[in-house]
């Protein structure tokens, strides 16, 4: 399927039109199934949006929320992702599920993290992406070991370690492309010029083991759309 696009002049007014769409779709959700799940990014891109998401008058309790990706490294580091969520979206009720754990090598943290992520609502009810300048998303890098089995659609792992980042840290897990696919609703949220021209060619035919954001544009399991500002 086509992903629709969404065009915004600013960044912060994407953020706050994207913030109202997920916070209707949440609200959707939990009126309907009585709970829902959210999946989120990592980096500078997706501030402005948990600022907004987290002023919407939602039933926190009813609402669990996890990270694509996470580097393994502790939640009080800067790097960490789920300290920004912290610092940014968290909210009294909420149920964060992060993906680091205490296991010291990130291999040895799989078992732990594949257990909290099936005892979350699924499927996912939206799926929050960002996307690299060479075309990753989550932690699935262009042509890291495992790649393979972390793009295919069947495989039914949900998670996976990377040991092989092209930036530090290195050590990582990542959700995989079919747990990023089991959602109601995945939208790649990017900004600048330079990215839009990166997505403009992952958006033609060719391989998702170069531009990895290809395994979620590239598919007919679950809707797409981009939210994109200069």
């Amino acid at each position: 399927m086509i992903p629709e696009f969404h065009m915004f002049f600013s960044a912060d007014a994407l953020a706050w039109m994207l913030a109202e769409q997920v916070a209707k779709e949440l609200h959707h959700a939990i009126g309907a199934r009585g709970k829902a799940s959210l999946v989120v990014s990592g980096g500078s891109t997706p501030k402005p949006f948990f600022t907004y998401l987290k002023t919407h008058d939602l039933p926190w309790d009813k609402l669990w929320v996890t990270l694509a990706d996470e580097r393994w490294v502790d939640a009080a580091s800067p790097d960490s992702n789920e300290k920004l969520v912290r610092e940014y979206l968290w909210v009294d009720g909420m149920h964060l599920v992060g993906l680091k754990n205490d296991a010291a090598r990130v291999a040895d943290g799989v078992a732990a993290c594949e257990r909290a992520l099936g005892a979350m609502p699924h499927p996912f009810d939206v799926v929050i992406l960002g996307m690299g300048d060479d075309g990753h998303t989550a932690s699935l890098f262009p042509h890291m070991q495992n790649i393979d089995a972390a793009l295919d659609p069947e495989n039914p792992a949900r998670c996976m370690a990377v040991m092989d980042a092209p930036k530090p840290p290195p050590a990582r897990m990542t959700l995989t492309a079919s747990a990023l696919l089991d959602s109601r609703r995945v939208v790649v949220h990017i900004t600048g010029d330079k990215k839009r021209a990166v997505l403009d060619e992952a958006l033609k035919l060719g391989s998702s083991r170069e531009l990895p954001i290809r395994a979620m544009l590239h598919q007919e399991k679950t809707p797409v759309d981009v939210y994109w500002a200069p």
